[in-house]
């Protein structure tokens, strides 16, 4: 083991000479949470590495604190921050290894050398508005931006430390724990409703760095943090000192209301509409050798005007596409002519030279296409926004894939089936019944037609797949939503307990009445032939397996714990545990029917909010938090622990050795469902819903190596499953 030495006098009195397999040479610094250490890697980069103080390396709440900050570090992109080289949550002292940053913090900076001239803040206000920016399309949330979490480097200001809450540091709580931020950087929702803090906090955060910078103090000054709360949540900033022309738009950053202030995006556009000579060069210090402090580089040449980097949020390939009504089911139009402009493009030649011959395929008409072409069929990301004429669709699409279509649904848009290959829309409709509000619920694909629940779980609608057409419908507004699917029968549970069973494919019912004595049941399938109604009383969990032919119990058991149901396969039913004293789920159970054997893995760290999904032995829970766990039942062991960083993420979906899970922010994040490692994300479309929690998310969908999803923008978009990192 690397002996353990003393980095000074503030110190702690137990620090590592190595962090992993890099040398510990000096000490950059000391947080509440962290040392801060100058380290070489094998080839001579220099990094800074942060190790977890010893008293809080036993914490678990601590430790899933840091594993959040190195998966927030390591989503944005790097060029706005420190980026990650190599980290481990899960030793003996957990630590980060990041890319050293030359340059000192903003904090050390001003101390220094005084406030920054007006030309600089609006430089660093720039700058830090570009690194939000970035960070939020990351789904991150900093909480935590003050001026000594700014680097000043030479080409730009670098944001630090993401998500440690610093417990040495706050004296303040709340009813939760421990305050996340620093009092005179905090916005006031952090104060009163730290569970809602948004990318808007962030934004609050900025204006209160810039202030800082101005005049060397903050907005809100007292020698007490309750005091400077209080300052913050009812009094006005302090803006004295701050450039006139810079007063206004930091103020609006500093607005009380998290909707009052500018985003980013609209900070870097006024602040280079404040001068036609707005100066976009480095003013960052310039390190010197031995005692020598930093101090402001000479003027360098700049862009002109005409010529500043772009800030515009990148383009994606969008078509409008006019839905056709079919209340009626009436047939719609043939597609569009830039569905045949795309199918001709695609069939142009290439020719594959194979020795002296040629590979001949196929035209798009069916012939023989010329010698010596190709048809080129490659897939292209694409993304569409479903609409129904005569109603003003809003929400999220959502989706179910059938092989040769993808069928969606959306609130205002019944049902619409789109080529999973371009996009384009080959039929939807606009339910009659149908509100422009409201939740949806997938559709799903049942006896060879595709069964849609309108808005309001008031009729349940079976449709013609290749058309649209209605074949059946069935009034289910007394079902109150407990509605199943299970080997080409609909389970539908009254108010009095009976269970209604019709054909999926005709809609005749075929039995109706009360199940094994069971209370109000609600069924679940996993892609077999057996309805399962899952009941926890308190005292325990009674499982019922029932025939959805007749309605008949093939066998009932009575487990331990308060149990949900999450897997079935081949006799084996999988379940997440949940704690009585915290409602979190805190293991996971495999149940063995022919056996009767019943194994529980506990995990760890209880995880709040599960949503569950099993692959094999595995079984994959994602928390509120975005902690992802995988945990096997096979060998009874947690394999891997995952902090993503996203909020309220959607249920989780596993294809082959990948899973995909979606944001609020609209995005899809891929994770290697082996090596529990993030492997890319989709680039956010929040639309109106940015900064707010989105409920009951769509689930990605994946087929014929693509995924597909929908977003709070109202957007259905497809990417390529095999390209993730250029997500």
């Amino acid at each position: 083991m690397p002996p353990w030495r003393s980095t000074g006098a503030n110190a702690e009195a137990e620090s590592p000479q190595y962090a992993g397999q890099y040398l510990l040479e000096a000490q950059l610094g000391s947080g509440g949470m962290g040392v801060v250490h100058l380290a070489r890697s094998a080839s001579g980069l220099r990094l800074a590495v942060k190790v977890v103080h010893a008293e809080f390396a036993q914490d678990p709440e601590f430790r899933g604190r840091f594993r959040q900050e190195v998966g927030a570090a390591r989503r944005v992109s790097g060029a706005f921050t420190a980026p990650v080289v190599d980290a481990d949550p899960d030793a003996e002292r957990p630590w980060m290894a990041t890319l050293f940053i030359p340059g000192p913090t903003l904090s050390a900076y001003v101390k220094r050398n005084g406030a920054l001239p007006p030309a600089r803040l609006r430089q660093l206000m720039a700058g830090l508005a570009e690194a939000l920016r970035d960070i939020h399309r990351a789904g991150v949330v900093h909480r935590d931006l003050k001026p000594s979490n700014v680097l000043l480097a030479e080409d730009g200001p670098k944001v630090i430390d993401f998500g440690i809450s610093r417990p040495s540091d706050s004296e303040l709580r709340t009813e939760t724990g421990k305050l996340i931020g620093t009092p005179p950087f905090m916005a006031p929702e952090q104060f009163r409703r730290p569970r809602d803090v948004g990318p808007a906090a962030d934004v609050f955060a900025l204006g209160s760095v810039i202030v800082h910078a101005a005049t060397g103090s903050g907005p809100f000054d007292s020698d007490s943090p309750y005091l400077v709360a209080y300052q913050v949540v009812h009094e006005e900033a302090d803006l004295t000192g701050v450039p006139q022309e810079l007063t206004p738009l930091v103020a609006r950053c500093l607005a009380k209301e998290p909707e009052d202030r500018p985003t980013p995006d609209v900070l870097m556009a006024e602040l280079r509409s404040l001068s036609a000579s707005y100066d976009t060069q480095a003013f960052i210090p310039e390190q010197r050798t031995g005692e020598q402090l930093f101090e402001p580089l000479g003027e360098r040449p700049g862009n002109s005007p005409g010529e500043r980097p772009s800030d515009d949020l990148p383009t994606h390939r969008r078509r409008r596409v006019p839905a056709v009504p079919d209340a009626a089911g009436t047939d719609v139009p043939p597609k569009s002519k830039a569905r045949r402009r795309w199918m001709a493009a695609v069939a142009g030649a290439a020719v594959l030279a194979l020795g002296a011959g040629a590979l001949v395929l196929a035209g798009t008409d069916g012939t023989e296409a010329p010698a010596g072409q190709v048809q080129a069929q490659r897939f292209r990301a694409w993304d569409v926004e479903l609409s129904a004429p005569g109603v003003e669709a809003s929400g999220m699409p959502q989706c179910t894939y059938g092989g040769s279509a993808l069928y969606c649904t959306r609130p205002g848009v019944l049902a619409a089936a789109v080529d999973p290959l371009d996009g384009e829309v080959k039929w939807a409709r606009a339910g009659s019944d149908q509100r422009a509000d409201g939740s949806v619920q997938p559709p799903v694909l049942a006896g060879g037609l595709l069964h849609v629940v309108s808005e309001g779980s008031r009729r349940l609608a079976a449709l013609d797949p290749a058309t649209g057409r209605t074949r059946w419908s069935y009034d289910i507004a007394r079902y109150d939503g407990r509605i199943a699917h299970v080997g080409g029968f609909v389970l539908l549970t009254g108010p009095d307990s009976t269970v209604t069973a019709l054909d999926a494919a005709t809609g005749e019912r075929k039995w109706r009445h009360k199940v094994g004595g069971l209370t109000q049941p609600v069924f679940q399938s996993y892609g077999g032939r057996v309805a399962y109604a899952v009941t926890a009383d308190g005292t325990g969990t009674r499982v019922t397996a029932v025939e959805p032919e007749t309605g008949a119990v093939r066998w009932q058991r009575r487990l331990a714990g308060a149990l949900s149901l999450v897997g079935a396969r081949e006799g084996v039913l999988w379940f997440s545990s949940t704690s009585a004293a915290y409602a979190d789920t805190d293991a996971v159970v495999r149940y063995d029917v022919t056996q009767g054997t019943q194994r529980r893995i506990d995990l760890r760290f209880p995880v709040a909010g599960a949503q569950a999904v099993v692959a094999q032995e595995t079984v994959y829970l994602l928390g509120a938090d975005g902690a992802l766990t995988a945990v096997d039942t096979g060998t009874s062991e947690q394999r891997w622990r995952l902090e993503t960083s996203v909020s309220f993420p959607s249920a989780p979906v596993v294809a082959g050795k990948r899973l995909y899970f979606s944001a609020g922010d609209g995005r899809v994040v891929a994770v290697d469902a082996v090596k529990g490692a993030l492997l890319g994300q989709t680039d956010a479309r929040p639309g109106a819903a940015r900064g707010s929690v989105v409920s009951g998310l769509p689930l990605p969908v994946v087929g014929d190596g693509k995924v597909f999803a929908g977003a709070p923008d109202g957007v259905l978009f497809a990417v390529d499953g095999g390209g993730v990192a250029g997500w």
